[in-house]
């Protein structure tokens, strides 16, 4: 796509053409200040490169999605303010060590605030106000040592703000959230506090070894802005660089205008790719991200390092590791998942926190007594029912068949729910509650209406109608993120191992969410079960050769779907002519073939749909189902209509 018009950019040069609200030094942009250009679409993914960037101001447009987790690594002044970003704050604000100001107030926010403020020790202002997260406040806020000013008003976040007592603060609204307990006395004369539930009375004595009361200095400048306004300043005017092509890539990827949306491509790079692109970073930054940004047009991109990974237990958090490291890839491809079962070890487990344990007696009483009619579906791990309480929720509840974990593995169950309740992302599946008694092993997930993609496409009623082009294709992207986020986010990767439409769930909305995440990350014969099931058409082909699960098969399962959702046709299908029964055999050929391409289109879509459109999502599901034995790399890729 061409530069927004509103802009009036010419040509690829930044800098050499003096861009509108860019900022240069030599060939290198310092600064992108883009506020109140009612610019639209998503952030895009390939930001994490632009490492000379240090001010990055979209304020007051209307960008809306997750923000992304590769943001420049080396960003002084973030503010994404007034926007309709949603989701969850990135953990990868956490590794931004050169942050003064921090402001993404004014969105859509969601989920706890999931951020380790350890390392930013240079942030003074942060203004997180008017969004919906919740929680607790972190215990590593007590380290921001340079903090002056800090909005945190209209969320809906918990418990107290003793964390915040003996931070330097001047300016402090935490109004309008759930906070309890006392407030207290160091921040007595600057807080803002109406709209929560402060505990009544004397506030208790301070423990022993408590610091004294920190007087406060007022007469900093950071005092006077506003919630809207914190961030949206120069901040001091620092300046150092990325090329032109980062602004122009930034651009095309950030600025995505009307219809346009992006999904999953898989790129095989050899050894000597490794060493092009070391060798890139040698040259001016301009030539070569405008030259990487060019050949990619209007891609948004995410890189994936991947690698293979065990069975080890998944201890879930977003990941501190250097993204940038380059990876020998002879020390990956050649490495199997080998699935060792650990040596028992009595070990005391604690209940999550954070999802509702449930009696087997409410569960029967929600569910009929697990009726037939009750019934949503049946996979490699259970059944799932319908459930639907006394206060009208909804939820869906997975009963695990006892062959795949065994009545006394309590203990393993209860570990395996507090690892999969930390997974949060908009498209995964929610874990919100289990249930561990008698002997039987239960899971409830968040429930939606629309069902799975599965029961959309093949098994269609009277009253459902066709899935349009831009609902596949957002079914695609989301499907693309759940990979990402597990893939790349989670510490270690999470392997799905059982990506198939039936485990795509749609919401009213036609948004999709990855159901059984991490489940078969930590069963430890889960393996052997999917192995067992084998043949539904999704497995790769080194899946059936090693019976081994890897970051590359969940992305050759990816391809298979955004098959189903180009063809409409399920992966295997018997009653077809015999050489048509295998999707993925059948329908590779002709993906590069315009004209068979379009008689392979789903029928239901009736010729409604972009060519080009068409073309590139063959050309990613071409990728996808590629077999490769070096590792290669996701990239979202964007197209227009």
């Amino acid at each position: 796509m061409n530069s927004p018009s509103q802009l009036n950019w010419n040509g690829d040069d930044p800098c050499g053409q003096s861009w509108q609200g860019i900022t240069c030094s030599g060939n290198r942009v310092t600064e992108i200040k883009l506020p109140g250009r009612s610019l639209s679409g998503s952030l895009g993914y390939q930001l994490e490169p632009l490492s000379s960037v240090t001010n990055l101001d979209l304020s007051n447009n209307n960008i809306g999605g997750t923000i992304p987790y590769q943001l420049p690594p080396n960003l002084q002044y973030l503010n994404l303010a007034n926007n309709n970003f949603n989701g969850a704050i990135p953990y990868s604000l956490s590794e931004k060590t050169s942050l003064v100001i921090l402001n993404l107030g004014h969105n859509q926010l969601q989920q706890a605030l999931n951020v380790d403020f350890q390392k930013l020790s240079s942030l003074s202002t942060l203004d997180l106000s008017f969004n919906s997260l919740t929680g607790d406040l972190p215990q590593t806020m007590s380290s921001l040592s340079s903090i002056r000013t800090m909005y945190l008003q209209n969320n809906q976040f918990t418990g107290t703000i003793d964390v915040l007592a003996n931070l330097p603060l001047g300016t402090l609204n935490v109004g309008n959230n759930h906070f309890t307990g006392w407030i207290p006395e160091q921040l007595n004369n600057i807080i803002q506090k109406d709209g929560n539930e402060w505990s009544s009375g004397p506030a208790p004595p301070p423990p022993p070894g408590t610091p004294p009361v920190v007087s406060r200095n007022r007469n900093h400048k950071s005092g006077g802005h506003s919630p809207s306004d914190a961030g949206s300043s120069d901040g001091g005017g620092k300046k150092s660089g990325i090329g032109g092509g980062g602004i122009a890539g930034i651009v095309i990827s950030i600025l995505v205008v009307g219809a346009i949306v992006a999904f999953f491509l898989v790129k095989r790079r050899s050894k000597k790719s490794f060493n092009d692109v070391e060798k890139l970073d040698n040259q001016p930054l301009a030539q070569h991200e405008v030259h990487e940004m060019n050949s990619m047009q209007t891609s948004s991109v995410t890189d994936f390092k991947t690698f293979d990974t065990s069975a080890a237990p998944i201890s879930l958090k977003p990941p501190p590791f250097d993204r940038r490291k380059s990876f020998d890839e002879d020390e990956f491809s050649n490495k199997p998942v080998i699935v060792n079962k650990p040596t028992k070890v009595k070990k005391t487990v604690t209940a999550p926190a954070n999802v509702k344990s449930y009696s087997i007696a409410d569960l029967q009483i929600a569910t009929g007594s697990f009726s037939v009619e009750q019934l949503l579906g049946e996979g490699s791990f259970g059944r799932v029912y319908r459930a639907q309480f006394d206060d009208g929720k909804v939820l869906a509840v997975k009963k695990i068949d006892s062959s795949v974990l065994p009545n006394d593995m309590s203990d393993d169950f209860v570990e395996l729910v507090s690892n999969i309740s930390q997974l949060h992302d908009p498209n995964v599946t929610e874990l919100v509650g289990y249930c561990s008694e008698h002997g039987q092993h239960l899971l409830v997930y968040e429930f939606h209406k629309n069902g799975s993609l599965h029961d959309f496409l093949h098994l269609p009623d009277e009253c459902s109608k066709p899935l349009i082009w831009n609902s596949r294709v957002k079914i695609a992207l989301g499907i693309a993120r759940a990979l990402e986020y597990l893939h790349e986010v989670c510490s270690p990767s999470v392997v799905h191992k059982n990506i198939k439409s039936a485990n795509i769930l749609l919401d009213t909305d036609f948004n999709p969410h990855l159901s059984d995440s991490g489940l078969a990350s930590y069963i430890p014969n889960a393996n052997q079960v999917l192995n067992n099931n084998a043949g539904s058409g999704y497995e790769a082909p080194e899946v059936g050769l090693s019976g081994h699960y890897t970051l590359k098969s969940d992305v050759y399962s990816f391809g298979v779907v955004m098959l189903e959702l180009l063809s409409g046709r399920k992966p295997f299908d018997s009653s077809r002519p015999r050489s048509e029964q295998a999707l993925v055999r059948w329908a590779t050929p002709q993906l590069h073939d315009i004209d068979a391409l379009a008689k392979m289109v789903d029928p239901a879509l009736e010729g409604l749909y972009p060519v080009k459109s068409l073309s590139r999502f063959a050309d990613v599901i071409a990728l996808c189902v590629q077999v490769m034995s070096v590792v290669f790399h996701l990239k979202f890729y964007c197209f227009s209509e």
